[in-house]
């Protein structure tokens, strides 16, 4: 199940769990779109992947026990930002390969 982490790790901005612009890979890492379009390309920082959309959890129980008051996101916050610098390597390296193919 996802964590539905609280935060972006780069910026810190506040991704509650129905955020829409919430970005995560397949590692969870999660990020805000405007990080990860403008400053990483589609490359997590940390692992390499590319990004999707975090899903929504459902917030009301349509089909209990499925739904955030049951397994609500994750109370702490990931705030780990990243050095541009460093991670402009990694981009240069696999940002033109599909992240299917990486």
């Amino acid at each position: 199940m996802l964590q539905l982490r609280q935060s972006c790790e780069h910026c810190d901005k506040d991704l509650p769990p129905a955020a829409r612009d919430a970005m995560i890979c397949s590692f969870e890492c999660t990020f805000c779109a405007a990080c990860v379009e403008l400053l990483f390309e589609n490359v997590c920082p940390n692992c390499g992947g590319g990004f999707q959309r975090r899903p929504a959890r459902p917030s009301q129980p349509h089909r209990p026990p499925w739904h955030l008051g049951e397994h609500p996101a994750r109370a702490d916050r990931v705030h780990a930002p990243k050095d541009l610098a460093e991670i402009r390597e990694l981009q240069r390296r696999v940002k033109d390969i599909d992240p299917y193919a990486r």
